[in-house]
């Protein structure tokens, strides 16, 4: 825990996911809310098929989903959710022509229905 999901339209094809994802878990890390670097996962996946709003012009998106253990206050979601934002913002590149949206959610996961192990190397 946490699970953190990003999900981009493919044609932001100049974004660095491997760099993205690393600066995203240093910044989960530096906001002391999760107890070891480890316990951090996260993905990206580039989306072929995908709409924004209803215009021809082109357009494209990058969503961060963070998943997190229940018990935690609205303001700590809010300070994941701004901090993970700014990452996002100086990752993506600006695309001529191409209007983008950035956007985070932070998602509780039941806390009593959790469950997880550990199998080491």
């Amino acid at each position: 825990m946490p699970h953190l999901h990003v999900e981009y339209s493919d044609n932001l094809r100049d974004l660095d996911v491997d760099r993205l994802l690393l600066r995203l878990n240093h910044t989960l890390v530096g906001s002391g809310q999760f107890a070891d670097e480890l316990d951090i996962k996260s993905r990206a996946v580039a989306l072929a098929s995908y709409r924004v709003g209803t215009a021809l012009s082109e357009r494209a998106f990058a969503h961060i989903k963070l998943s997190i253990l229940s018990g935690r206050s609205p303001e700590v979601k809010r300070q994941l959710s701004t901090a993970l934002l700014e990452v996002l913002k100086e990752a993506v590149p600006a695309v001529a022509g191409v209007d983008i949206q950035l956007c985070v959610e932070v998602l509780d996961i039941d806390r009593d229905s959790y469950s997880k192990t550990h199998v080491p190397a």
